[in-house]
């Protein structure tokens, strides 16, 4: 009895069978409190048995659900499956058509080089002398507009290419943004067609090594937290750029319908990577599920407000110059194949989180109900709802701060601005994938309720018949959590 006044809490008997009838409980005889569930587990564990069987179940994976419900979830998720697969090998482009460089922006021959050297050198002497031309990637104004100033002059020597060990000479104004430095390496750009001096001219700095050294301890800080979950998340991250480079990328430029390959694609990169990162369980499956209805209501959305403000998706140099090569491309497709695949992401970290914060809650207590389910688990939606859409939005801001910086310039009014075509992209982007997002909460949390909910009897009734099928169930009283 005194055992007994020092753990007062008694859980109510329904939530798992007798103590006694238990197949790891020795002591089934003689107990006089054997409908008092939890002390007669603390007197058996007092006397040595059944301690090491009762916190095993405390840990470990939950339960997984029933065979009738993983039969339901797999005769949504497997033809789903099978049509994803099937519009990839159908799809699927074989590479990118090639095309002749245009010579304009990205579209032009590159090569790495070295600068061997820089001297400094009178701004107006290298204009009146005709000297070596100015770099047409490097910026700033022309030598004769700044007489008095001092220029530099880099020596540059191409380290790739068949042109390997040519040198050329660069000149550097001294009001450019990018100044050049000896041993700095460079990348070029190279014109066959041009006068053989001004074929190669510097257009950027090589960010080579750090950007490889950032990756890497991006790489290291995801493993050593997330240790084999980590290094999942890496090999998802890795197929979905795969996926991206390799699909996607190739079958809009050979002319297949964007939306359609976005689709796809997303839909091969969502399988592969929460299957990979999350294990092949019923808590995942509901997460895709969710994640597939929430893609779904983007798509719709999108495809309607895109139309309907008139958005052609041919707004600045980049889309132009992709329409310029490739006249028959449906650039508002490709808008919308982009509101669809930047939204996946965000849609996967909702809704893994709010199917994994209904399994907890359902393992925390075990006779809540559907609906009781949902009320919990919505009210922890809602906080993410209001973190993730606050980041979208300023995601989204951020990345077109210049361009918000021109109108505030221009002295344009709110309504101006949105009405733009630049700004109004963004904003269609923006409201259309939050709108995903905030549905996703909702629809997921439901899934997940009814889910783990029409599981909850199940092994209730199994034992019942007399047999022992608990413990093959995966135990269900590590449901239980103290």
């Amino acid at each position: 009895m005194t055992r007994m006044d020092q753990h007062p809490y008694q859980p109510p008997g329904p939530r798992r069978p007798d103590g006694s009838e238990h197949p790891s409980q020795g002591h089934r005889h003689g107990h006089g409190h054997a409908r008092v569930q939890a002390p007669a587990q603390e007197q058996t564990q007092a006397h040595g048995h059944g301690a090491g069987h009762g916190h095993s179940h405390s840990h470990g994976p939950a339960a997984p659900v029933s065979r009738h419900l993983r039969k339901v979830i797999a005769a949504i998720l497997v033809p789903f499956t099978a049509a994803v697969v099937v519009g990839l090998v159908v799809l699927w482009p074989g590479g990118a058509p090639s095309h002749k460089h245009s010579g304009v922006g990205f579209d032009r021959q590159t090569q790495q080089a070295t600068v061997t050297r820089v001297v400094e050198v009178s701004c107006a002497s290298v204009n009146a002398s005709g000297g070596a031309p100015t770099g047409g990637g490097s910026g700033g104004t022309a030598a004769g507009q700044t007489p008095g100033g001092t220029c530099k002059k880099a020596t540059v020597r191409v380290d790739t290419g068949k042109d390997r060990g040519r040198t050329f000479t660069e000149i550097v104004q001294p009001d450019q943004p990018r100044q050049l430095h000896q041993g700095e390496q460079v990348v070029t750009a190279y014109e066959p067609t041009a006068p053989k001096d001004l074929q190669y001219s510097v257009t950027d700095v090589n960010r080579t090594f750090p950007m490889a050294l950032l990756a890497g301890v991006f790489a290291l800080a995801v493993v050593v937290v997330g240790r084999l979950r980590g290094v999942m998340a890496l090999v998802a991250l890795a197929v979905s750029f795969l996926v991206l480079n390799q699909f996607i990328l190739p079958a809009i430029l050979q002319g297949s319908n964007p939306l359609l390959v976005a689709v796809i694609g997303s839909s091969a990169i969502m399988l592969i990577a929460l299957y990979m990162c999350h294990g092949l369980s019923a808590r995942t499956s509901v997460a895709v599920l969710g994640t597939l209805i929430s893609l779904a209501l983007i798509g719709l959305l999108g495809s309607a407000f895109i139309g309907w403000a008139a958005l052609t998706g041919n707004t600045d140099d980049s889309t132009g110059l992709i329409h310029g090569l490739y006249p028959k491309l449906d650039m508002s497709g490709l808008l919308l194949a982009g509101v669809i695949i930047g939204s996946l992401g965000v849609l996967d970290d909702v809704t893994v989180t709010q199917t994994s914060a209904v399994w907890e809650l359902h393992e925390a207590n075990p006779t809540m109900g559907p609906r009781g389910l949902y009320r919990a688990a919505i009210r922890i939606g809602r906080d993410h709802i209001a973190s993730v859409v606050n980041t979208l939005v300023l995601a989204y801001a951020g990345a077109a701060l210049p361009l918000l910086l021109l109108f505030s310039i221009a002295q344009s009014s709110v309504g101006a601005v949105a009405n733009s075509e630049l700004v109004a992209e963004e904003i269609v982007r923006t409201l259309v994938g939050s709108i995903g997002l905030v549905a996703s909460v909702p629809v997921t949390t439901a899934l997940a309720a009814l889910v783990v909910a029409a599981d909850r009897s199940a092994p209730e009734t199994e034992t019942s018949t007399g047999g022992h099928p608990l413990p093959t169930r995966g135990g269900r009283g590590r449901r239980r959590k103290r």
